[in-house]
């Protein structure tokens, strides 16, 4: 058997065993309409170069983000002072019921880590077994995020912080919408705030794209240094892409990335 072949018989599996310990009963049917709009321009070769390319200038939005709890009062344009806590920004969220996901949750996943860290991961949303611990990142793609951190970055998991853009499991986990975001936000921007990282990596397309404002390709966009707030961000896979996808080419672009971050995290 090929390499290559191998690698998509791994990734196949992978897939199949991810979606039974999800819970995946099924998958949303999306319009035609739908699917066109979520369909990245083409790759071109001058957007090549990891860490060096820069995003398309024109691409729709992923939501409107709006303040909507008193804890975002103090964020601005830039990285401020810190003015909060991760124990105020969680006991402004509550038991939160903001938006839609509050109706199928099991426990809030809010997030993990050390409150001082310098390397910040910020997910999609929890799966199944982050809504029954109340942890993010614990089930099979979390393994695989620990041993990124832990076995490759050689620094214990509970030296970073660890969190999502949206604190309630989406059913089926499908992608987060985006009045399920903005009613997250505020809180994920207090979290920024009361931490306070040196360096953020977003793991995904939708993390990716709140942070940057605009809905993007994270096979374009990972591996560049990109901004939010006056803190640098790294885009990556998620993990839950890199079993699924579970090559060597995939493996060692979020190696990649992964050390840019740590490294830009320490300067």
């Amino acid at each position: 058997m090929s390499d290559e072949l191998a690698d998509c018989v791994a990734s196949a599996r992978a897939l199949v065993a991810e979606l039974v310990e999800e819970g995946v009963e099924g998958f949303e049917k999306w319009s035609d309409d739908r699917v066109a709009a979520m369909v990245a321009p083409p790759l071109t070769d001058d957007a090549a170069t990891p860490h060096s390319r820069q995003p398309a200038a024109a691409e729709a939005p992923l939501a409107s983000p709006q303040t909507v709890a008193p804890v975002a009062a103090a964020a601005g344009a830039t990285s401020p002072a810190r003015t909060v806590t991760l124990e105020q920004v969680r006991e402004e969220l509550g038991e939160c019921t903001r938006c839609r996901l509050c109706e199928g949750r099991d426990k809030i996943v809010f997030g993990d880590g050390n409150p001082d860290a310098a390397l910040m991961f910020i997910g999609e949303g929890p799966g199944q077994d982050e809504d029954r611990s109340g942890l993010p990142f614990v089930g099979r793609a979390g393994e695989l995020l620990t041993r990124m951190i832990e076995g490759g970055l050689k620094i214990p998991r509970s030296d970073v912080y660890i969190c999502n853009i949206v604190k309630c499991r989406p059913p089926k986990n499908r992608d987060p919408r985006p009045d399920e975001v903005s009613a997250c936000q505020p809180f994920l921007d207090g979290q920024i705030d009361a931490v306070q990282p040196k360096a953020i990596v977003t793991l995904g397309r939708p993390a990716t794209s709140l942070l940057l404002g605009r809905d993007v390709s994270i096979t374009r966009m990972r591996g560049t240094w990109q901004s939010y707030r006056g803190i640098p961000v790294m885009p990556t896979f998620h993990p839950a892409y890199v079993l699924r996808q579970y090559t060597t080419e995939n493996r060692r672009s979020v190696w990649e990335d992964l050390k840019a971050a740590l490294a830009r995290s320490q300067q």
